[in-house]
């Protein structure tokens, strides 16, 4: 008889790589911190049952951020073993900010704006700087109008 575990199912969530126009630094993008983990990265969530990709990007970007955003364009995936050893997929949009306010809460506890190179310093994983990275790599200037 072989007997093997079996394999565990893939977690699958999706998230954000929010933007807002900022007069002295033409982007800035959301980084949050969650406390439960003591790190910075990009807000993001599992995807409910029955949900797509993109509505539990929106959904959760809103949820951890306050901040109800706009899907500019897919930015591809991340994959990794989560903390409970399951293989995980976050899948990601490049999502210009709108309306709303950031409250605290028990699963994000701070959010900051940030420049390019600063959100690059604080993000706690490389899988998100890489992210960054590729978006930097093509930005273009834009013309801010507040």
């Amino acid at each position: 008889m072989d007997v093997r575990p079996l394999p565990l199912p893939v977690v699958r969530a999706s998230g954000g790589v929010v933007w807002r126009p900022s007069r002295s630094h033409g982007r800035v993008y959301a980084v949050v911190h969650r406390p439960a983990y003591d790190d910075w990265t990009f807000p993001k969530g599992k995807v409910d049952p029955g949900e797509s990709d993109e509505e539990a990007a929106l959904r959760e970007v809103t949820e951890e951020t306050g901040v109800h955003c706009r899907l500019d364009r897919p930015l591809g995936a991340t994959s990794y073993i989560d903390r409970k050893g399951r293989p995980k997929i976050v899948h990601y949009w490049l999502m210009r900010a709108g309306a709303g306010r950031f409250a605290p809460g028990a699963e994000v506890d701070e959010i900051r704006w940030l420049p390019f190179d600063e959100a690059l310093d604080l993000l706690s994983y490389e899988r998100d700087r890489t992210l960054l990275r590729s978006l930097h790599d093509e930005e273009e200037p834009i013309s801010v109008a507040l």
